[in-house]
C-alpha cells in the first residue's frame, strides 16, 4: 500500500491535509478490494480529524475500526480517548489524553501541532 501522499505530508507539515488524504487512500484501497485494516494508520486518521476538528467523522472512523485492532493498539485507543475528551468539550481532558500517553514518532508531531 502507498502511503506516500500521507508520509509527505506529515514530513511537510501539513496537517490540515491529513484527514482528507487519509480518506482519499481508504476509498481508493477499498474499491480495488484491499484488505488494509491491519496495516491503516488509525492513529494518524484520528488525529488528522481533530486536527480539522471534525470529531463526528472521526467518531464514525472509530465505529469502523475492527475490534481486533482497538484490543492490540494502545495508541489508537489513546487517540480515542482525545476525542471522547473532544465531543463532550472537557479540554483538561484532551490535555490530560495527550500527556498521558508515550506518543510514537510518527504521531508526536501531529499530537503537538494539535494540541498548540
Amino acid at each position: 500500500m502507498d502511503f506516500s501522499p500521507l508520509t509527505d505530508a506529515l514530513a511537510s507539515k501539513s496537517y490540515e491535509k491529513i484527514a482528507d488524504i487519509c480518506d482519499d487512500l481508504m476509498l481508493k484501497v477499498a474499491a480495488e478490494g484491499i484488505v488494509f485494516q491491519d496495516e491503516w494508520p488509525y492513529v494518524i486518521h484520528l488525529l488528522g480529524y481533530y486536527y480539522v476538528n471534525d470529531i463526528n467523522s472521526a467518531r464514525f472512523l472509530w465505529k469502523s475500526i475492527p475490534s481486533t485492532i482497538k484490543d492490540s493498539r494502545a495508541e489508537v485507543v489513546a487517540a480515542w480517548k482525545i476525542g471522547q475528551h473532544l465531543w463532550t468539550r472537557d479540554y483538561a481532558g484532551v490535555y490530560d489524553a495527550i500527556r498521558g500517553f508515550d506518543w510514537s514518532q510518527e504521531a508526536q508531531a501531529l499530537v503537538a501541532a494539535f494540541s498548540g
